[in-house]
């Protein structure tokens, strides 16, 4: 029985994060009355020190706004702290929910991107600006307390910037938003160029390559650069408004000191909280970039989350035998809607072994996933001992599949923690997978051996050996279901002769063998046979009975896979 999540990961972490921001906000109360000892140091000495000539009285008020901006800097550092950790646990919080989806949709490092984006923002100045925004009316109607004409202009002031705030959104949002989306193409681009440097330094296709990427990249940059030329422009607008209105604060508390309708220690302390007012709308101009990238940012990653979590964690259910049935499955890679696979009808009794062919672009990678769990079918059902792949707990149908993709790419750690899958490592089932590969000895004679490490990729080692650990890690626990795709690509006549072993060892262990090869004779000698073409299932059968058919003619073997009977 699958139970409900109520609550979206992205928003669990906000509420996580919501009794230190309730404390932020705490703190920001206390700071803001605590900035107003200036304005209030500066009336009295205006009105009463000044008159009186009281050395003692100017002490003594000395001492007490000292005091108070002592304080006042303690909790400006709390304050900050507190952000950073709330930061910290933000991030901590979304982390490996953010890291397990990325691996299983291969959305690349955006999601991360974002999170840093969102993480950043909190522990930034804007987001105080906003907490100290809700204090700009209070400061206002202190300013209305002092003198109604020294009221209004403030709150005229604050009109002004509320207007720039507005018209800052809506000049730099969308050049914001095309920008970032025109450098994460950019991104993703650099990402698949990296993948295959090899191919791109050998066939010399660095300077076709940069022109595309220039063509993302300088178009991003135009995008900012447009949106931060206006956000520059109101910026300085702002700064003017915020400024001008000092200015004019103190003209008109002259005027009305000039008439004696107030005192000169009136015209500062509204001056100087008419500017501790409009500061955090300034603040909240200058950092709106900031702002409207964390908003892009969080719904970004709330969209990657909401698509990628499943709605329940399934009930667990004991380790499969290896029984696979598929009922008619059709199937589309992600994003797409036209099919590749149609109608795929078939089952596999456990403890057997069966080759997988047919011409490229047929379909057997894609049926390869399917059977992984991979991909989803868009219609028809894959069923693992009766239960569809996705009633499976992933902490027991995992270990339970061992796969091996015609991309072999291993992590950067030692060998056994790649064998191991990156688990608990058990050595002697490391050692057994690496025997049934055939790595074992290839693996000792490497300089550390099954502590060697593996850079990233695994560059330092042949596209042979990759191959071999790749096995093995596919090998380790002698799973129930085991998918080969391609596995003797880059393996010599050894290399072959080990995984048939392998295949016919783990056979006879209970494990489901499926071995994928677009020339059948590699699958030769396996209990039954299957072949696919054009993403139909054309024969299926013991092997026996449906070698004959798909290679009536030795030379031409990969035209007449599929033949009609």
């Amino acid at each position: 029985m699958r139970q409900r999540k109520s609550l979206h990961p992205l928003d669990g972490a906000f509420q996580m994060a919501r009794p230190a921001l309730l404390a932020v906000g705490f703190f920001s109360l206390c700071i803001n009355l605590l900035m107003l000892t200036s304005p209030l140091y500066m009336l009295q000495v205006y009105d009463r020190v000044l008159v009186s000539r009281s050395l003692d009285t100017l002490l003594l008020l000395s001492v007490v706004a000292l005091g108070a901006l002592i304080v006042f800097g303690m909790l400006e550092a709390v304050r900050a702290r507190v952000l950073v950790r709330v930061g910290a646990r933000f991030d901590r919080g979304l982390a490996d929910t953010v890291f397990a989806t990325v691996m299983q949709s291969g959305a690349g490092a955006q999601p991360f991107r974002d999170l840093e984006t969102i993480r950043t923002f909190i522990t930034g100045r804007s987001l105080i600006a906003l907490f100290d925004a809700p204090w700009t009316p209070i400061y206002i109607a202190l300013v209305y307390f002092l003198h109604p004409w020294l009221g209004h202009v403030a709150l005229f002031g604050a009109v002004i910037l509320l207007v720039i705030v507005q018209v800052n959104e809506t000049a730099t949002r969308r050049p914001l938003k095309e920008s970032a989306g025109e450098i994460a193409l950019a991104n993703q681009f650099v990402e698949a160029g990296s993948r295959n440097r090899d191919t791109v330094q050998a066939m010399g296709m660095l300077p076709g390559l940069s022109k595309v990427w220039h063509h993302w990249h300088d178009a991003g940059l135009t995008l900012q650069a447009l949106a931060s030329d206006r956000g520059g422009i109101i910026a300085g607008a702002a700064k003017f408004i915020r400024v001008g209105v000092q200015v004019a604060i103190l003209g008109m508390g002259a005027y009305l000191a000039i008439n004696e309708i107030t005192s000169a220690g009136v015209m500062i302390a509204a001056s100087i909280i008419t500017g501790r007012a409009l500061a955090p709308v300034e603040a909240a101009i200058t950092g709106w970039r900031s702002f409207i990238q964390a908003r892009e940012s969080r719904l970004r990653l709330h969209d990657h989350l909401a698509r990628s979590l499943d709605a329940g964690d399934p009930m667990q259910l004991p380790e499969p035998i290896g029984e696979l049935v598929f009922d008619n499955v059709f199937a589309c890679p992600p994003g797409s809607q036209r099919p590749v696979l149609s109608g795929i009808n078939f089952r596999l009794d456990p403890g057997t072994s069966i080759g997988l062919t047919g011409p490229s672009a047929a379909g057997k990678s894609s049926l390869a996933r399917l059977m992984v769990g991979v991909w989803v079918p868009m219609a028809g059902e894959v069923r693992l001992d009766g239960a569809e792949l996705g009633q499976w707990s992933p902490s027991i149908l995992g270990p339970s599949i061992g796969y091996l993709s015609q991309d072999v790419e291993l992590f950067p750690g030692s060998v056994a923690q790649n064998i191991a899958r990156f688990g608990d490592i058990n050595a002697d089932a490391v050692v057994d997978a690496a025997q049934l590969a055939g790595a074992h000895e290839t693996i000792v004679q490497l300089e550390d051996g099954y502590e060697t490490s593996i850079g990233p990729g695994g560059t330092n080692l042949s596209g042979g050996q990759r191959q071999r650990i790749g096995l093995a890690r596919a090998f380790y626990g002698r799973p129930a279901l085991i998918v080969l795709d391609e596995p003797t690509s880059n393996l010599d006549a050894v290399g072959e002769g080990a995984v048939r072993a392998a295949v016919d060892a783990l056979k006879n262990t209970g494990s489901t063998v499926v071995l994928i090869a677009h020339r059948p004779s590699l699958v030769d000698g396996v209990d039954s046979m299957m072949v696919v073409q054009d993403g139909k299932l054309t024969h299926f059968g013991p092997t026996a009975e449906v070698m004959p058919k798909i290679t009536r003619r030795p030379s031409s073997v990969v035209s007449t896979i599929g033949a009609p009977e």
